[in-house]
């Protein structure tokens, strides 16, 4: 909840950085309602996502699906179908073990009145819309769980930490122009022909823009010292013993994926994992270290 009050209080909201330092300006708000507008919960899954995007051919219900995707050396998708079921197995672990039957979840007051406020409340424009799950059954809790964690560590981290590798140098990424792009005929465009390069420079954003853009990117990517990476808990946690397996297996598991990713890293075959510039693909590497490190997922989003 701090994280995401200091976000619109300082980020996105009217008079906010974003607002003031990227192109849409006053419009990216607006932009951003019609977008939701088409938002589904259910696609946030990523096998969901991959397939409403044309990235797989057919369902991915488990890594025995991986050669169903179209791009074969999708390092965010391989990486991250890898770290989907993992955590997925995770949640169902934990939840049949305090939810053994589908009638507890249906008789549960609490968790049916956080899933009325998690539609009714901080989704109110969508509520009814039908691919809600109904939260009738262990199924429904386990598949929403595992959006929900998916969404706040490894879909956040895959497009929130490797932001300043690219960001950092700002013309690779200007937000805004300050002029139109000239055109055939005119002054301008004989000039762009001859320099390009000083044309550009003097249409993207300001000194002043550049270094606040640079310095919120920077800001973003960074890892803290104190972070907490996913599957890791603060001590005594629980003292049931099952949760506690599950815990430890989904560590092992994030573990191994560690070592695949390091081991792919490598493989000169998979050529979009490493590129021209030998930058490897770590966004979604399980634990990170303080800084710019480019990899890591985090518990939660925590900036």
């Amino acid at each position: 909840m701090t994280i995401n009050a200091l976000a619109r209080e300082l980020l996105v909201n009217a008079d906010g950085i974003i607002e003031k330092t990227f192109f849409p300006g006053k419009y990216s708000m607006e932009m951003s309602s019609v977008i939701y507008k088409s938002w589904n919960f259910m696609d946030q899954a990523l096998p969901n996502d991959l397939k409403k995007r044309g990235m797989v051919d057919g369902d991915i219900n488990s890594l025995d699906d991986l050669d169903r995707l179209v791009i074969k050396d999708y390092p965010y998708a391989v990486d991250g179908l890898k770290i989907w079921f993992a955590i997925e197995k995770w949640v169902r672990d934990y939840c049949s073990f305090y939810y053994k039957t589908d009638e507890m979840i249906k008789e549960d007051p609490e968790l049916q009145a956080w899933w009325k406020e998690l539609r009714e409340v901080g989704h109110g424009d969508l509520k009814n819309e039908p691919w809600w799950p109904k939260m009738q059954n262990r199924d429904d809790l386990i598949q929403s769980c595992s959006i929900i964690i998916w969404i706040a560590s490894a879909l956040h981290a895959a497009v929130n930490f490797g932001q300043y590798a690219y960001g950092g140098y700002f013309p690779n990424r200007p937000t805004i122009s300050r002029k139109f792009m000239p055109e055939k005929g005119t002054t301008e465009y004989a000039e762009l022909e001859k320099n390009p390069e000083k044309v550009f420079f003097r249409t993207m954003a300001s000194q002043l823009q550049s270094l606040t853009v640079i310095a919120v990117v920077e800001t973003l990517s960074n890892h803290a010292s104190d972070e907490m990476y996913l599957g890791q808990r603060l001590p005594n946690w629980t003292t049931d013993s099952i949760p506690l397996e599950a815990s430890e297996a989904f560590n092992k598991r994030l573990a191994e994926i560690e070592g695949e990713i390091l081991k792919n890293n490598l493989d000169k075959k998979l050529k979009n994992r490493v590129g021209p510039v030998n930058v490897p693909y770590n966004l979604l590497h399980p634990t990170g270290a303080p800084g710019i490190s480019s990899k890591g997922i985090p518990n939660s989003i925590s900036i």
